[in-house]
């Protein structure tokens, strides 16, 4: 059991990152669609066209796949290993995963929307909205690694403080894009 508990970690592994490359990517390319709306024509419309095909192929080649297929190899791992599911830090990380999925859904219908040219964010929320993965990632990442030494009183001023760091990033960087658009 040892060796198949190998390959099916690894393979969860890479879809999981995979599947966060895919969620890291796609509120870029959102991103660049929205602010490719907003210029004139012709180049409204050959933006639109490339952002919308590259947004596709992303979303249905690689992060809908990678996402499923973590799902299916991480009930595999359960299934080996069902204690698991009695450990404290693996119900937080199984909630920390419905987040994703759930994060996983409104990138859906925000890419059906914007397939649909029904543009409802501004480029700045979703600069905001693309550090919800990365807020993820670090709380999954800290809860598997550190199981049960994982202090809730560090974890929590931790994310917080991760969430206010990126807010202040993405501030500064507007700050440095209103000043200079070509950055």
């Amino acid at each position: 059991m040892g060796e198949l508990y190998g390959y099916v970690k690894a393979l969860h592994l890479i879809f999981v990152i995979t599947w966060f490359a895919g969620l890291f990517y796609v509120p870029r390319l959102f991103i660049n669609q929205i602010e490719a709306s907003l210029k004139p024509s012709p180049d409204k419309e050959i933006l639109t066209k490339e952002f919308k095909l590259m947004t596709r192929r992303l979303w249905y080649i690689i992060t809908w796949p990678s996402a499923i297929l973590a799902t299916l190899f991480a009930v595999w791992l359960l299934i080996l290993f069902p204690a698991w599911l009695q450990q404290p830090w693996m119900h937080v990380k199984l909630g920390f995963v419905f987040l994703l999925i759930l994060y996983h859904l409104k990138n859906h219908q925000m890419f059906k929307q914007l397939q649909r040219d029904d543009i409802k964010y501004t480029s700045n929320f979703m600069r905001i909205w693309n550090e919800g993965a990365t807020i993820i990632l670090f709380a999954v990442v800290f809860l598997v690694i550190l199981k049960s030494a994982f202090s809730w009183v560090y974890g929590v001023v931790g994310i917080i403080t991760l969430g206010i760091l990126l807010m202040l990033g993405i501030k500064l960087y507007k700050r440095i894009r209103d000043k200079n658009p070509e950055a």
